[in-house]
């Protein structure tokens, strides 16, 4: 999963989890401005936390404190998937967005499990 000796930046799954970020703050950009400071603060918030969690623990000198910090992406990534999911349900998000940004969650959780699988 890593390419060279990038770090954090050589892992697929943390430049998956940025575009995922990417792509859900162009998608909140669309909704209302009432939920600036509600759902769009935090469903960025969360998807932030996702490739922080794993640069973080990448950084870290042991590959238990690495696992951990996997599982904190992990849960940060369920709170996207459940915001998303409301998110779609209350209209402000179309259903190919929300699809979009929801084959791309698996992805990253795919990814996750993958790397947490390799390192136990």
């Amino acid at each position: 999963m890593e390419v060279g000796q990038e770090g954090y930046r050589g892992l697929v799954v943390w430049q998956k989890a940025k575009e995922l970020v990417l792509q859900i703050y162009a998608e909140t950009n669309k909704f209302p401005q009432s939920e600036v400071f509600g759902l769009t603060s935090q469903l960025r918030r969360a998807a932030l936390s996702v490739p922080a969690n794993i640069a973080e623990g990448k950084e870290r000198q042991y590959d238990k404190e690495f696992v951990q910090f996997l599982y904190i992406a992990r849960g940060s990534l369920a709170e996207v998937e459940v915001f998303l999911e409301i998110a779609k349900d209350l209209g402000y998000l179309t259903v190919g967005g929300f699809n979009r940004l929801e084959k791309q969650t698996s992805e990253v959780g795919k990814l996750i499990n993958g790397l947490i699988n390799s390192l136990k």
